[in-house]
Order: structure tokens, then C-alpha cells, then sequence
């Protein structure tokens, strides 16, 4: 099965938006879309037809991200933000929250399906401390393991779980302010 040029190239922002909110740095997530771009054009026959051929790329493009971060974590700089202690600002010394989230809406999954959430979201992610963010997209978007993660960044399992931990507080903490705050939906992150 051949894979028009054209057609690839009509793909190409939707993956170089994907491989951005991945990586963060807009050189390797130009280097990944066009190492899956190229690969596409040199294999076509991996494409066999089996899913839309967004659906294969963006397949080929997750291995592509992996292997950038495997050659860049030495430039992968962890923050001091890192080191903030969000769970002392956001619970009390009962482990209760010091202020209580706000009603998200009778059915938060319909939010979901919006595209305008979804804006709101990868402003959020975005917002996210590099480390934090970097270790999120790793973990939710791009579904590596727990010790894919580790190995790649030279950090414990233990330090993976409170970053994690961390980057899902602030994403609330923003999803909170932006979304589902008296602001309404599609508020500006």
C-alpha cells in the first residue's frame, strides 16, 4: 500500500502539536515528526490499511518520542519547582483539603468530550513544571511503565510516584480555576 506525500504532509501540524505537548522543545519534536514522516515514506508497507493512517502515524510517532527523550535525558533539567511542597499548601495536617474542589458538574465525562476541555487541558499540562510535565506526559500520554520512565530519567520509582503525584495536584488545582470554576467552561488557562 503507497502513502501519498501529500497526504502525509497534510498530517504533519496535528503530529509536530502532538510531539510538542510530549517533549517540550520544539527541535526534537521537529526531529521525531520527521523521523515518522520519513519512516512512513520508507516503509509504507507497515501501514497495511488495519486503521486510518492518522492512527498509524501517531503509533510510529510515540516510538519516535521515546527514543528523543532516551537521547536527550541528559538535557532534561529537573526544577527546584519540583521541590515545592504542594501537599502542605493544598491539605491540611489531617490530610483534608484546605479549601474543598468545587462541584465539577453533574457529568464531568460530558466536559471531557469537549473539545474546549481538552484546549484547557494541554494549557494545563503545559503549565506544569518541565520535570513534572515531562514525567506526566510520559506516563499518561505516552503509557510508558513505571521503569521505562525510571530508566530513562535516572530517577526512583519512589521520586516518579510524588512527581506524578504532584503534577496531578497542579493539573486539578488549574482544571479547577480554568474549567470548572465560576469562570465556566472555556475559560483561558
Amino acid at each position: 500500500m503507497s502513502i501519498a506525500p501529500a497526504e502525509l504532509e497534510s498530517l504533519r501540524p496535528q503530529l509536530l502539536k502532538y510531539a510538542r505537548l510530549q517533549l517540550r522543545n520544539e527541535a526534537w519534536a521537529e526531529d521525531a515528526v520527521s523521523e515518522t514522516l520519513l519512516a512512513a515514506l520508507e516503509r509504507p508497507e507497515g501501514f497495511g490499511g488495519r486503521s486510518q493512517l492518522k492512527t498509524w502515524l501517531v503509533g510510529v510517532l510515540k516510538h519516535k518520542l521515546v527514543d528523543q527523550i532516551r537521547r536527550n535525558c541528559r538535557e532534561l533539567s529537573s526544577s527546584r519547582e519540583d521541590e515545592e511542597d504542594l501537599d502542605e499548601q493544598l491539605f491540611d495536617s489531617t490530610g483534608h483539603w484546605r479549601e474543598t474542589p468545587g462541584d465539577w458538574g453533574s457529568d464531568p465525562e460530558a466536559a471531557l468530550r469537549q473539545m474546549d476541555f481538552m484546549r484547557v487541558l494541554e494549557a494545563c499540562v503545559d503549565k506544569l513544571p518541565g520535570q513534572q510535565g515531562r514525567l506526566f506526559m510520559m506516563r499518561e500520554w505516552l503509557e510508558l511503565d513505571t521503569e521505562e520512565i525510571c530508566k530513562v530519567l535516572a530517577i526512583s520509582p519512589t521520586n516518579l510516584w510524588v512527581m506524578l503525584h504532584r503534577a496531578r495536584l497542579r493539573l486539578r488545582e488549574c482544571l479547577e480555576l480554568n474549567w470548572f470554576a465560576g469562570a465556566g467552561p472555556g475559560a483561558a488557562a
